[in-house]
């Protein structure tokens, strides 16, 4: 676990795709926040009852499979814990062709969105406020969660930044200058030092995405 000031941030890597899932509450709370629930919710599952903790809200920062494979079992695990995801990716969560599942031949299905989320929206759960930013380009709807009350701004980053890459474009809705734009818009206005929680990978930081990496380095 890895914490910044009084959030706590824990990351659990399911396959095939080592995609990242994050628990992330403030110190002390049994309320949490659940991010892009992957293929192994059994994990997911057994850490919030090892910790005692409740999810307060599930968090899809896109609707491609890798991200929401997770989203039915919290669902059943805690009925009443409302799952979220941005406006435009909200058809994903119900179609197995918009998720990219079909292709697998996985036929994926999620129980749709208690809440479609906006750019400049804020959620508020568990005590932690999110800021909503559009991130489009790796997806039509895809969002990143930012949270801007501590030291260090703290970014929930999906498929948009990684630690030097960018999310992929060759999907149906993907657009590489969409994404571009996004990653210099909206993760490359904020500070420096602020932190980037990917959905695949190591965390990062916007100063170094900035200067290292070979997609998107400022000249």
């Amino acid at each position: 676990m890895s914490s910044s000031q009084e959030l706590n941030i824990h990351c659990i890597v399911s396959q095939p795709f080592a995609e990242n899932t994050y628990v992330v509450h403030l110190a002390g709370s049994q309320q949490c926040l659940v991010i892009d629930p992957g293929f192994d919710p059994q994990a997911i599952i057994e850490y919030l009852n090892r910790n005692q903790l409740t999810p307060a809200m599930v968090l899809n920062t896109h609707g491609h499979s890798d991200h929401i494979a997770g989203n039915e079992a919290i669902k059943q695990h805690w009925p009443a814990c409302p799952l979220v995801i941005g406006t435009g990716d909200a058809p994903k969560l119900t179609d197995p062709v918009l998720n990219l599942s079909a292709p697998f031949g996985l036929e994926l299905l999620s129980p749709p969105a208690d809440r479609t989320v906006d750019h400049g929206d804020i959620i508020d759960a568990a005590g932690i406020r999110l800021e909503v930013r559009d991130t489009p380009g790796h997806s039509c709807g895809h969002v990143v969660f930012v949270w801007l009350d501590g030291p260090t701004p703290i970014v929930f980053g999906g498929d948009v930044l990684f630690q030097g890459s960018v999310g992929r474009t060759d999907f149906p809705d993907g657009d590489t200058a969409q994404l571009m734009k996004s990653i210099q818009e909206q993760l490359f206005t904020l500070p420096d030092q602020t932190r980037v929680y990917p959905g695949h990978g190591d965390d990062t930081t916007v100063g170094d995405e900035k200067q290292f990496n070979p997609y998107c380095r400022l000249r």
